[in-house]
């Protein structure tokens, strides 16, 4: 499966929406430098497949990249569906996926606006196993 990337988006804080800062790097043993999501755990980047962000607009959410707290939107590639401990070469740099879902402790905007939340279902959770910098527009393809 191929793909690319939308969207490179980090937060200097914990719990709130991201800004899309069109590349970042990479690092093993934490995720995207300058997130503050990142450290040596199992969900050090969060990625969230484009295509379920453009269903979820198409049913008046209004939301941008980011809004969910993803790291990296790419398109082409049905993240949520991927085992865990698939892995993805995104740009120079490689990932493998930890995490699908994850539990919401507190309700967010999207959720209060639309009734639901495409986050807990189709989040995905990788580490970093390989640095590199990714961009937008990078090529996204699962190689195992």
């Amino acid at each position: 499966m191929v793909g690319k990337i939308v969207a490179v988006c980090t937060s200097e804080t914990k719990g709130v929406q991201k800004t899309d800062v069109k590349k970042a790097y990479l690092k093993k043993e934490w995720g995207l430098e300058g997130d503050a999501h990142g450290g040596n755990w199992h969900r050090q980047v969060s990625l969230l497949s484009y295509d379920s962000v453009v269903n979820f607009n198409n049913q008046g959410a209004g939301v941008g990249h980011g809004d969910f707290g993803e790291n990296l939107l790419i398109e082409g590639i049905d993240l949520g569906n991927l085992p865990v401990g698939a892995v993805l070469e995104l740009g120079n740099a490689v990932v493998k996926i930890t995490q699908i879902g994850k539990e919401c402790h507190v309700r967010c905007q999207i959720f209060y606006k639309m009734g639901d939340c495409i986050m807990p279902k189709e989040g995905v959770f990788a580490e970093v196993i390989e640095e590199g910098e990714v961009n937008v527009g990078d090529i996204a393809k699962v190689i195992a």
